[in-house]
């Protein structure tokens, strides 16, 4: 069984706390993101309950025809604003924390390891109900790099940046695309974070 995931970063978010919308340029670069899918085999895409990752597949989905669904474990790690009275500071400290501790819980969310194991096991889950399809996942850039740590070797990933584990948060900009395949229970990397479509 083989099954090739898109792994999508949400397009450019409005800048505010909370539950926010993508901006316009983030409408125009997940058309563009759309159009890259065009000559793929896609069946399904299935994003992030949270705004940013719905807006994103819905362009998709309408570029593509392809069936959407959500999955609350694409869920980012932690979201600003899901504490209250939080300041964008203590929320950089806390996504910070989460990042060198992997195993640090914040008040509100997952541990780093946690989310990728969520992410893991959304993955399995689609390969199970779609055996050799190509499936897109929009989702967010932290949850990419939590997922991409506890699959892949250090090694492999220090080919991609020399620093992967300490810059991770850095690594994956909005509407990147991120190509992993699922080949017999493993996880293979093919592509990280390709940005060529948008250039």
């Amino acid at each position: 069984m083989l099954t090739d995931f898109y792994l999508v970063r949400h397009a450019i978010k409005e800048k505010g706390i909370g539950d926010v919308s993508i901006s316009s340029n983030g409408v125009f670069q997940a058309q563009v993101t759309a159009r890259q899918f065009r000559e793929l085999r896609i069946k399904s895409i299935v994003c992030s309950p949270l705004k940013r990752a719905k807006q994103t597949a819905q362009i998709i989905e309408k570029e593509l025809k392809a069936k959407i669904s959500e999955d609350v474990r694409l869920r980012e790690r932690a979201n600003w604003g899901d504490i209250p009275g939080q300041t964008f500071e203590e929320f950089v400290e806390i996504w910070d924390r989460c990042t060198s501790d992997r195993d640090y819980t914040p008040p509100v969310g997952d541990s780093a390891r946690k989310a990728g194991e969520r992410l893991s096991s959304c993955l399995l889950n689609l390969a199970k109900d779609h055996p050799l399809d190509g499936i897109i996942v929009v989702t967010h850039g932290g949850l990419i790099t939590d997922f991409l740590v506890n699959v892949i070797t250090e090694e492999e990933l220090s080919k991609i940046h020399h620093r992967f584990i300490a810059e991770q948060s850095k690594l994956v900009a909005e509407c990147s695309i991120t190509k992993v395949r699922l080949d017999q229970g493993t996880f293979i990397l093919d592509d990280f974070a390709n940005i060529d479509h948008l250039l």
